[in-house]
């Protein structure tokens, strides 16, 4: 019977069982989304770093490591394995495609994962390439690849297609955001064949394997190798700090929004089941007097908790497993950033045990809603549900309160007297609100800061990339013949971390800067400049010292001003500065106008980047964050709606009397739906009052969480606001009209019966 009753009830109360199935569907759906996302690329990275012998610790020089170097880093105690290594850029001729170089001198250390073809052979004269670069080509097994590097042709057979955990995030250096594999992919050789091409051994990279800390290793190898070189551990190499970065943004955004949403579904189920149980108070009377306990009637309401929780989670564990797969899949968005073997979706241990929680506290909701309705004889219960007397509030208090329309007071009346049925539904706008400030503002940010990016700071064509070998005499004789400006880049030791140390020559402004203010300025030759993240480690004028890697030397330099370094975090100086205090640099790239098919190829060359192609990198970033912004304005507008829409028919039953009253006494159904949209779009002001500057808020934290590695500056365009406002009081009126109709189907009768 009891059974029966409950999906009678079920169906009287669809649109409150629905939507609070949907909101627990939606929290623990994103919560599940976000943390299985997270959880299995840290499982499916790591395992895939691991299975390629990732190195721990890069070591480099510039003049390369001797066969005398690796011998006293391999006997290091702590040392597991390393190896001489080389990951420089070639282009392939006749063409402006490139590709990373990849050679290990010993196949213990940075390996490749062979998905097609031959097995890695130290003596093949073959060539070893990415997978994915292949597929975008149109290049297969057998086929023949001719890279050019400072002048050497590399030519050989493509012998295998492979994957590396060197090359997870497959860029051409800091400048290009996103892996481009039409224009850019990876390729291994043997060292014999190194050797055959270059005529003798170049190896500027020494790559460890190793559990020492950075500073145990650095100062091992000081000593062994009697001079100190440049050690970056693995959480500053590109694929490892991807990987790294994209987890722990997932476990932000896994700590942001699914708190939102639980926290927003709990609350609406606290609402809504008090609600239930009031004006289920007769029939819960009528179970008393048939002789039913009371301890079955608890049951028999508990339930109804339970069975939202329990579908509510099931449907939320489906939608937290397609979350992640839209995310976390050979096809999915990561799968432009990340070029990984394995896409295996993997939940934490740690979900499990909140999934059972949910239901519980869910179902404990329920049990309390009706454990106060069971107080009392079965004659108290058959007594229909009353709200308790109200005294005047402070509003009805005020001098002018008689004056106002009878409208306002009927509604600010109802908002003091279901204090918590308002609250919910200012929760609801100002949550909406949330996402949708949230969301767009990190698109405008975005796209403020590739602006700035394309049009403030890179004013060239081309990027001509130098080689380790190459001299800076060499280097500005080809930066006078095209016309361009240079800069030399170098890994220093500042505050007790690593950084780098840029050098510019801006005579033809193709690099320009920006200050704190996105102005463009001009380097002065006074001193050097701080990055906006070094800001408070000195003041313009102050002196400070860092110590450049490779050399004994220890240099004082004078603050000049600050600047906005979109990429990389750095000190910035003019070559007249570095030369008066006697700073040695190596030059690493030309920036010019000059097409890169017109430059022509030289010994010191050892690639070409067009601006363009470095551009549009950035536009498969923008088409992932626009994909995320439409995720935030969906449920921006799910929430609103769900949330309101609940409410608003709890309110609707809640207030059945009194509008029933209102139309005995002549008032006509648009004039009574015109007071309940109204008390909507009261709420809907005020929650979008609180909602902006909550957005901003939470933009800020977006920004500083998830792209902390880039000096973004917080942009919120006018578009943002009205889209924002615009859909959010569109989505409480729509809510408002919808239930305004239920007013017309009121039966006045059954209504204003009472208890005598």
């Amino acid at each position: 019977m009891l059974i029966r009753k409950l999906f009678r009830t079920a169906w009287n109360y669809k649109s409150q069982f629905i939507s609070m199935i949907i909101m627990i569907a939606i929290g623990v759906g994103v919560f599940l989304g976000f943390n299985i996302e997270w959880k299995s690329l840290e499982a499916d990275g790591y395992s895939y770093l691991e299975d390629t012998n990732y190195a721990d610790f890069r070591l480099y020089a510039e003049t390369g490591f001797t066969e005398e170097d690796i011998k006293a880093v391999q006997e290091i105690a702590g040392v597991e394995a390393a190896t001489r290594y080389l990951a420089v850029n070639v282009g392939i001729k006749d063409t402006k495609k490139s590709l990373a170089l990849n050679v290990s001198e010993n196949y213990t250390v940075s390996t490749m994962l062979v998905m097609e073809g031959a097995e890695y052979d130290e003596t093949s004269d073959g060539i070893w390439l990415s997978d994915k670069f292949a597929a975008a080509n149109g290049i297969a097994i057998g086929d023949t690849l001719t890279t050019v590097y400072t002048g050497l042709e590399i030519s050989g057979k493509v012998i295998g297609l492979v994957k590396s955990g060197e090359q997870m995030i497959c860029v051409a250096d800091e400048n290009q955001l996103m892996p481009d594999y039409e224009t850019f992919g990876f390729m291994y050789i043997s060292p014999e064949k190194l050797e055959e091409a270059l005529g003798f051994a170049f190896y500027p990279q020494i790559n460890v394997i190793s559990g020492l800390s950075k500073e145990e290793l650095e100062e091992a190898v000081k000593d062994a190798l009697g001079k100190t070189v440049q050690v970056l551990s693995k959480d500053v190499h590109v694929a490892y700090a991807g990987i790294k970065s994209e987890a722990e943004e997932g476990k932000t955004m896994g700590s942001i929004l699914p708190v939102l949403f639980l926290a927003i579904a709990i609350l609406t189920m606290i609402t809504t089941m008090h609600r239930i149980a009031a004006n289920e108070k007769v029939q819960i009377g009528t179970l008393k007097a048939l002789g039913f306990r009371d301890s079955r009637i608890l049951r028999h309401y508990t339930s109804y908790g339970f069975v939202i929780g329990l579908f509510g989670t099931l449907l939320g564990i489906a939608l937290g497993y397609g979350i992640a797969g839209l995310i976390v899949s050979p096809t999915g968005m990561m799968s432009t950033y990340l070029d990984m073997p394995d896409w295996s979706l993997v939940m934490p241990g740690f979900c499990y045990p909140i999934i059972v929680f949910t239901i519980v506290i869910l179902t404990f909701i329920s049990f309390l809603s009706v454990k106060k309705m069971l107080k009392g004889t079965a004659a108290d219960a058959l007594r229909p549900y009353t709200p308790k007397a109200m005294k005047k509030s402070v509003f009805e208090k005020l001098p002018f309160w008689e004056k106002l329309p009878f409208g306002t007071k009927w509604n600010v009346r109802d908002i003091v007297r279901h204090k918590t049925r308002s609250a919910m539904t200012l929760v609801g706008v100002v949550g909406c609100m949330l996402l949708l400030v949230g969301g767009l503002g990190m698109k405008d940010t975005m796209a403020a800061f590739m602006d700035l990016l394309d049009n403030g700071i890179s004013n060239y064509k081309t990027r001509i990339n130098l080689a380790d070998t190459s001299d800076n005499a060499a280097a500005m004789e080809l930066a006078g013949k095209v016309d361009g400006d240079w800069q030399a880049s170098l890994g220093i030791s500042y505050e007790g971390k690593t950084i780098t140390m840029e050098v510019h020559d801006e005579d033809q402004n193709k690099l320009r800067f920006l200050n704190e203010d996105n102005e463009l300025v001009r380097l002065s030759d006074d001193g050097v400049y701080l990055c906006l993240r070094l800001k408070d480690t000195a003041e313009i004028g102050d002196m400070i010292e860092f110590s450049p890697y490779g050399s004994e030397e220890t240099y004082q330099v004078r603050v000049a001003g600050y600047l906005r370094s979109l990429m990389s975090e750095a000190i910035i100086m003019t070559d007249t500065y570095a030369d008066r205090v006697g700073i040695e640099y190596h030059i690493g790239a030309i920036f010019t106008d000059v097409e890169s098919e017109e430059i022509e190829s030289s010994a010191i060359i050892s690639g070409k980047q067009d601006k363009d192609m470095i551009m549009d990198t950035y536009d498969s970033f923008m088409e992932i964050m626009n994909l995320m912004v439409w995720l935030f304005v969906v449920a921006a507008i799910v929430l609103g709606i769900v949330v309101l829409y609940n409410l608003g028919v709890m309110s609707y039953l809640e207030r059945h009397r009194e509008l029933a009253t209102l139309k005995v006494l002549g008032f006509r159904d648009k004039h009574i739906g015109k007071l309940l949209i109204s008390q909507n779009i009261w709420l809907t002001v005020l929650g979008v009052l609180i909602g902006l500057p909550g957005g901003v808020a939470v933009l800020y934290v977006l920004i500083t969480s998830l792209v902390s590695e880039y000096e973004l500056c917080l942009t919120l365009g006018v578009l943002t606001y009205s889209v924002s406002i615009l859909v959010t009081f569109g989505v409480s009126l729509m809510v408002g009209l919808m239930v305004a109709k239920k007013n017309k189907k009121i039966d006045m009768v059954e209504a204003l019966k009472g208890a005598e």
